[in-house]
């Protein structure tokens, strides 16, 4: 467990955070995935290669919605994913086709990510309807 922090002590002391871009960041990505799989050494090679095709899916999927969207934006679907992770997938996978087809031009603010969210609520809701079934009972104390 001591040996395992003092990895991630020297891996963190190699990074500098303060002036990195998208490429140092997926660098530094690719450089710890390498030494992850290492320390596995390969166990589990169908359940490894299956768990290594869901990273890079998931690391392009990241790559393309921080290409899209800009660090508040970023930081709200992270938000809205956190409490409702299923209208999140749904936002994220809106911006990714919306991203292919070419239909977003420049990078998306936080504002246009909440129109998306409020819109996406709005189709989401749950009508929910109420019967009354009133039925008049004759036990009226006035007719006595």
């Amino acid at each position: 467990e001591y040996g395992e922090f003092q990895t991630f002590q020297h891996y963190f002391k190699r990074i500098n955070l303060s002036d990195m871009d998208d490429a140092g960041l997926e660098e530094i990505r690719r450089q710890r995935m390498a030494e992850l799989q290492a320390q596995q050494g390969g166990a589990g090679g169908g359940q490894n290669k299956q768990m290594e095709q869901q990273a890079r899916a998931q690391e392009m999927k990241n790559n393309m919605l921080s290409a899209i969207l800009d660090q508040k934006a970023r930081a709200r679907l992270n938000t809205v994913a956190q409490v409702k992770p299923e209208r999140a997938q749904k936002v994220e996978m809106m911006l990714i086709q919306m991203f292919q087809r070419g239909q977003v031009m420049g990078k998306i603010g936080e504002e246009e990510l909440r129109k998306m969210l409020e819109e996406i609520s709005k189709s989401d809701t749950k009508t929910t309807k109420v019967n009354f079934d009133r039925r008049r009972v004759h036990l009226d104390s006035d007719s006595d």
